[in-house]
């Protein structure tokens, strides 16, 4: 089977049931109701498992899989930054407040730009359902 050759990202894949796997993937849609994932960058087609969105608390884009996890995100939202300031607030009370341009009850889920530049995660696909409370700042 050919490689994959698309654009790679890596994720953190948090599940409903609190796992959390990483890994990669390519070709991510908002609007798709699965992906696959990836265990390797040049993993091959068969190499990968498929994820349903609707297990999902979110996908989390980072920059690496290592993170600091004794780091305090900021939800201080540059004034001059594009998209509407947003809190999000998941069944397990953990909170994440950025930026999102395409918030909309009705789809699947929406990406979040978190506030702080220094966060390890670059965006974060939240399944709209999933969640306990979304409030626009």
């Amino acid at each position: 089977m050919a490689e994959i050759q698309s654009q790679v990202n890596k994720v953190v894949v948090a599940f409903l049931d609190k796992r959390r796997l990483k890994g990669y993937v390519f070709n991510f849609s908002a609007l798709r109701e699965s992906f696959r994932l990836y265990p390797e960058p040049t993993s091959r087609q068969g190499e990968g498992t498929d994820v349903l969105i609707k297990e999902l608390k979110a996908v989390f884009f980072v920059k690496d899989f290592v993170g600091n996890p004794d780091y305090h995100e900021s939800y201080d939202v540059n004034p001059t930054a594009h998209g509407r300031k947003i809190e999000v607030q998941f069944g397990d009370t953990e909170t994440i407040v950025g930026l999102t341009e395409a918030y909309n009850p009705q789809k699947i889920g929406f990406f979040v730009f978190p506030a702080d530049p220094n966060s390890n995660n670059l965006r974060i696909f939240v399944v709209n359902k999933n969640t306990r409370k979304i409030r626009i700042l």
